[in-house]
C-alpha cells in the first residue's frame, strides 16, 4: 500500500524515511518531491564502440558538472546518467519508488529507464536514467524538480536489508552519480 502524505510525515518522524535535505513542502497527498543535482554522466561514443556488460570499460563515460547559470542540455535521442539532489533512505519495513514528473514526461523526458527502485536499508543519492524521448532538445536545471517518490511498506521488515553480508549490494550509500556496475555480477577468473 502507498503512503499518504500523513504516513509519509509520520515515518520522516520515526526516521524509517530519511531525506536531507528535507523541506515539509516536498510532501505531496502520496510522494515526495526531488530535485536534479549537478552531476551528469554521458557516454563517450567516440571512443568506445560497444558495451560488453561482462567488462565495462573505464572510459565509457564522462563527467559534466552544472550550474544555477548553466544547464545541461539534452538532445532527442539521447541517454545520459543524472543524480537526485537528496540523500534518500528508507528502513527494513518500507521501499520507495522513483516515479518522473508528468509535466516533464509531457516533453519527452525519462528519468528512470528501469532502475527507480530504492531498496530497504540504503540510504543514498539515486542515480537517474534520463533520456529524451522527444523531438527537441530539453533543458535541465540544477535543483529543479525531477521526480517523486513513493513509498510501500513490506508484508514484514525484510530479513537481510540492502547492504547486509552476502548480498551483492553494488550501490549501496553512493553520493555521486554512479556508472553500471553489472560486471561485478560476472565472476572474474
Amino acid at each position: 500500500m502507498i503512503l499518504s502524505d500523513r504516513d509519509i510525515k509520520k515515518e520522516i518522524k520515526a526516521k524509517n524515511i530519511i531525506l536531507k535535505p528535507f523541506k515539509l513542502n516536498m510532501i505531496q497527498p502520496a510522494s515526495v518531491d526531488l530535485m536534479l543535482d549537478k552531476h551528469f554522466l554521458v557516454y563517450e561514443k567516440n571512443d568506445n564502440y560497444v558495451i560488453d556488460p561482462k567488462n565495462i570499460p573505464k572510459n565509457l563515460t564522462k563527467k559534466y558538472t552544472i550550474s544555477e547559470k548553466k544547464p545541461f542540455i539534452l538532445h532527442p535521442g539521447e541517454f545520459a546518467l543524472g543524480l537526485i539532489y537528496e540523500e534518500t533512505g528508507v528502513s527494513d519495513k518500507l521501499v520507495g519508488r522513483l516515479e518522473g514528473k508528468s509535466s516533464l514526461a509531457r516533453l519527452g523526458l525519462i528519468i528512470h529507464t528501469t532502475a527507480g527502485y530504492l531498496d530497504p536499508g540504503n540510504f543514498l543519492k539515486m542515480t537517474l536514467e534520463i533520456y529524451n524521448a522527444g523531438s527537441l532538445p530539453i533543458k535541465l536545471y540544477y535543483k529543479m524538480p525531477i521526480g517523486q517518490m513513493a513509498f510501500e511498506y513490506l508484508s514484514s521488515p525484510c530479513e537481510k536489508p540492502y547492504g547486509s553480508k552476502g548480498l551483492n549490494s553494488k550501490y549501496l550509500g553512493d553520493k555521486d552519480v554512479q556508472m553500471s556496475k553489472m560486471d561485478k555480477n560476472f565472476k572474474k577468473k
